[in-house]
């Protein structure tokens, strides 16, 4: 059988994990830029790019440090270039949070360079990917867009990730189990072999998130922890590469980009959203695609989710007063033609995505026991 030609960026370069994994990559650095751009954000990681500026010129490079002053836009993306440039930086060291991390890869996409990605969190897995998110200066979504490659080195490192918040490794444990719930459907039918294999490791990723979740989240610096970090930051990334555009986002992300349209849900993590989508999208394929087990995947995830402390309804994610409006304005951006939620194998409104996100509230218990999910407890397979 023939098959369409496929690219597939599939993972960066070279990975380096572990504790001390910053140190233990300073040498190779040379070879891939003299003259990096340093870029973090957030001011609780100040220090740690303080260090790492400093550890650049022990190996005689020439950091330019520079800040990501809002989301992943192009106000700062194009004030960046200007600097780089200006600079005659030979490649971009992102170091922090998704966005920064996205900004980092986005800019050396667009002027040529080397990309290096440090991630001080496990809440996403932007450090891996081909991929970045642009937002309004505001914080509202706007588009994603696909890069030639993967970074050319990725620094998981242990002890820098360990100093994150801990809603941080919730936020990534959400937005990695998502992966089987979306591949799943984005996937469909294909007879491609990576395709299925991607799949199947979103499923195997899954159960991993779900039996050591709440190990992890009690234990960090953990042998669990370790696994789910790991999972959560590197494994999620590694199935999108692999299975491609059939393995990416559905109704969660789509249900998150539309949050992100409210000023009131700013405050709250990529993966917390992502995490209320996926109940959303279990719900609406309960709804409209008939698929019986949703409803139990779905009670499951609420437990699941509790437990690790992520929002479960619109009133955890600080909607409780929300207008009709805008909630409304939510569900049509979620909607948009072109949006990824069209990947579900039946047509969605807004007024049924509005019944899904009202509906999974309504129907979210207000507490649920915390217990370690066995291997005889996990859900089987529930999307078509």
């Amino acid at each position: 059988m023939v098959t369409a030609l496929s690219q597939h960026a599939i993972a960066p370069a070279r990975l380096v994990r572990g504790p001390s994994a910053w140190k233990a990559s300073l040498d190779s650095l040379p070879s891939l830029c003299r003259r990096p751009l340093l870029l973090g954000r957030s001011q609780a990681t100040a220090l740690l790019r303080q260090q790492a500026c400093a550890d650049l010129q022990s190996l005689a490079l020439e950091p330019l440090a520079a800040d990501l002053q809002f989301d992943c836009c192009e106000i700062d993306l194009k004030r960046l270039a200007t600097e780089a440039q200006a600079g005659r930086c030979d490649g971009v060291i992102a170091m922090g949070g998704g966005k920064v991390l996205d900004a980092g890869k986005l800019l050396a996409h667009r002027l040529g360079l080397a990309c290096i990605t440090v991630p001080t969190s496990a809440a996403t897995c932007a450090g891996w990917t081909a991929l970045a998110n642009l937002y309004s200066a505001e914080g509202a979504f706007h588009s994603d867009l696909a890069l030639d490659r993967c970074p050319d080195l990725l620094i998981f490192d242990h002890d820098l990730v360990l100093q994150a918040p801990h809603r941080t490794l919730a936020s990534g444990i959400a937005d990695a189990i998502a992966k089987w719930y979306e591949a799943s459907v984005s996937s469909g039918a294909s007879g491609d072999g990576l395709v299925q294999q991607a799949v199947q490791q979103a499923r195997v990723l899954r159960d991993q998130l779900l039996l050591e979740g709440d190990l992890a989240m009690a234990e960090p610096g953990g042998d669990a922890w370790v696994r789910v970090a790991e999972a959560s930051a590197l494994t999620a990334g590694l199935i999108g590469g692999l299975g491609g555009a059939r393995c990416r986002t559905v109704a969660a992300h789509a249900v998150h980009n539309g949050l992100t349209q409210l000023p009131a849900c700013h405050h709250l993590l990529h993966g917390e959203k992502v995490g209320f989508g996926v109940l959303v999208q279990l719900r609406l394929e309960e709804l409209l695609g008939g698929h019986r087990l949703a409803s139990q995947a779905r009670r499951q995830l609420i437990s699941f989710f509790r437990c690790l402390n992520l929002p479960v309804s619109l009133e955890d994610l600080g909607l409780a007063e929300a207008s009709l409006n805008d909630l409304n304005n939510v569900c049509t951006f979620a909607v948009r033609p072109g949006s990824d939620l069209h990947h579900l194998p039946f047509p969605v409104s807004a007024n049924d995505l509005l019944t899904a996100m009202v509906s999974t509230t309504a129907e979210s218990k207000p507490a649920a026991e915390c217990s370690q999910i066995s291997e005889a407890q996990l859900c089987p397979e529930t999307s078509p």
